[in-house]
């Protein structure tokens, strides 16, 4: 008899799923890899301690929260040995389509002989918007794992390919790759041109994403900081990004905001917007990562859509 695992993307939807009365057991993967360095040999100790101190810097995670939420759930997948039948329950977004990455990555070097199979949500209708799963009714989750993708071998070398690629020291191999119609990937090849898409611009030395914000900033002139992150949270594309991840950029700016309540421009920060000037030395840190990249290390050309090697 066959046995079975689901691995989530994060905790409420691993709550919501307890409800859909699935067999099998649950993992969740608490991490967020689309931010910090990441190595490719997911699950060594050099790629958790890397993890650690890249959270741990950058949003105060204390090592012993470390250990219990993302690291326990971790050693559960590795005892986790029986199963032979895995489902990956995953959405749209850059944020989730980096995680599923990692996670495809290790189950092929760590259990060659499961069957995987992925859940994926994200255009569900005939509009064009995106849903997350804990979007969606429970008849349309039990529709989508019905209907789920059993990967081939050669998908799952794909993603572990794209993982390697993502985790290079260069995001120009990345940006060649053209081919992703040929597996069964719906949503990785626009989570990529996101990705390419933070390097900073050649435009003003910010990327898509802090001049989305300043955007938002000048055109809703939002009534507080409160209301501000709700309306970038609500118009962000598909990064997917949390209110922590988005406080975090919006400090890196903050320099160019008079104000934020309510949130005002400064003459700096609009003279950005417009192209005027460059943002990339003040805002220029040798530590930033993107993946395996240093993020200043390159520029993002807005009119060829081309990553630049500085």
């Amino acid at each position: 008899m066959s046995s079975l695992l689901h691995i989530t993307n994060g905790d409420s939807f691993t709550k919501r799923l307890g409800n859909l009365n699935l067999k099998g057991d649950v993992i969740t993967w608490r991490e967020m890899l689309c931010e910090g360095e990441t190595l490719t040999n997911v699950g060594s100790e050099s790629f958790w301690k890397k993890r650690y101190e890249f959270l741990h810097k950058n949003y105060k995670v204390s090592k012993s929260w470390f250990i219990e939420k993302t690291l326990k759930e971790y050693r559960s997948l590795c005892n986790h040995k029986q199963q032979d039948q895995i489902v990956l329950w995953f959405e749209y977004d850059l944020f989730c389509q980096v995680n599923m990455l990692a996670v495809i990555s290790w189950l092929l070097a760590n259990r060659k002989y499961a069957e995987i199979s992925l859940v994926c949500s994200g255009k569900e209708d005939e509009s064009d918007q995106l849903y997350g799963l804990n979007e969606l009714t429970d008849e349309q989750l039990l529709s989508l794992y019905r209907n789920k993708k059993v990967l081939s071998q050669d998908d799952i070398e794909y993603a572990d390919y794209v993982w390697q690629l993502y985790c290079s020291n260069n995001p120009i191999r990345l940006e060649n790759l053209s081919d992703y119609e040929d597996f069964q990937f719906d949503y990785l090849g626009d989570a990529v041109k996101s990705h390419l898409r933070r390097f900073p611009s050649i435009a003003n030395g910010l990327n898509e994403m802090e001049n989305n914000i300043l955007r938002l900033g000048n055109e809703k002139k939002p009534g507080s900081k409160g209301e501000f992150l709700g309306a970038i949270l609500r118009n962000q594309g598909n990064l997917g990004f949390g209110d922590t991840q988005h406080e975090r950029a919006l400090s890196r700016l903050k320099p160019l905001f008079t104000n934020f309540n309510p949130v005002r421009l400064s003459k700096k920060g609009k003279e950005i917007l417009e192209g005027k000037t460059s943002y990339y030395s003040c805002i220029k840190d040798n530590d930033v990562y993107l993946g395996g990249s240093l993020k200043y290390n390159f520029l993002y050309n807005t009119e060829s859509n081309r990553i630049l090697k500085l």
